[in-house]
């Protein structure tokens, strides 16, 4: 698997200090996982978009650079959830028919600032007609606000709460089913998707979310499809992690995305 790292914070409007350590933090405990719980050997290779520190000008770095690096599985390493309008668009021009599964607490569709955001990243690709809003699905909203409802709900835009969310081997065979009509599948985890009790790394955290076991699981089952082609893992912040919890997490997932 590539890895390429995307420092980038610029996104992340509030609580941005320390999300651009996140991919070298991870890293640093990737190196102490072995094998992944098949059996499996960790086998990557790192490479790290370089980044200028202006807001605008560094998401179109991003995506120059994304364009050109994107490896048959690519798995994009933040950073904030900005970073997603960039990769994911960079993504999309090279593989048809793209649905984009994203994990977060938060539908990050609230309100459009000048540039996308950790906050508007998903709204800004919907208005720019770089995804069909229908082939965009949402996964374990606890904490949106009213006006994201109304924004997922006015474009028919898939999303499932945490409260939807009990019979979970349920959920992921009709997640799967869901995924394996398109041509390519582009994954997008916001650690903020996991219990803070878990994951307390991060800024916006919001308790109720997926224990580590249950969404290490969901990732065992979704790696099988053979339509996942590219991965990112955003806001994960050391600066307030706990025992490097958050980012040995991160880590976790990664090996068992392998």
């Amino acid at each position: 698997m590539k890895i390429l790292k995307v420092p980038y914070s610029l996104g992340a409007l509030e609580k941005s200090k320390g999300l651009e350590k996140g991919p070298d933090s991870i890293i640093g405990q990737l190196k102490d996982i072995w094998l992944s719980e098949d059996f499996k050997k960790i086998d990557y290779i790192v490479e790290e978009l370089k980044i200028n520190s202006e807001l605008k000008k560094g998401l179109d770095k991003i995506f120059d650079e994304a364009i050109s690096k994107i490896d048959e599985k690519t798995l994009f390493l933040g950073g904030d959830h900005s970073i997603t309008y960039s990769c994911f668009k960079a993504f999309s021009r090279k593989n048809k028919n793209s649905c984009l599964l994203i994990f977060d607490s938060h539908p990050d569709c609230y309100k459009s600032f000048e540039t996308p955001s950790h906050g508007d990243w998903l709204r800004y690709l919907i208005k720019e007609k770089e995804i069909n809003p229908k082939q965009a699905i949402l996964v374990g909203i606890r904490n949106p606000d009213i006006k994201e409802v109304e924004f997922l709900r006015d474009n028919k835009i898939k999303f499932y709460t945490m409260k939807q969310l009990n019979e979970l081997d349920d959920f992921c065979d009709m997640l799967m089913e869901t995924c394996r009509q398109y041509e390519s599948l582009y994954i997008s985890i916001d650690i903020d998707v996991i219990d803070p009790a878990f994951a307390p790394g991060t800024g916006y955290i919001e308790p109720g979310g997926f224990t580590s076991r249950q969404f290490i699981l969901l990732v065992q089952r979704l790696k099988l499809l053979k339509n996942l082609k590219a991965i990112d893992i955003v806001e994960v912040n050391p600066l307030n992690d706990v025992n490097n919890m958050t980012s040995k997490l991160a880590a976790k997932i990664i090996a068992e995305f392998m």
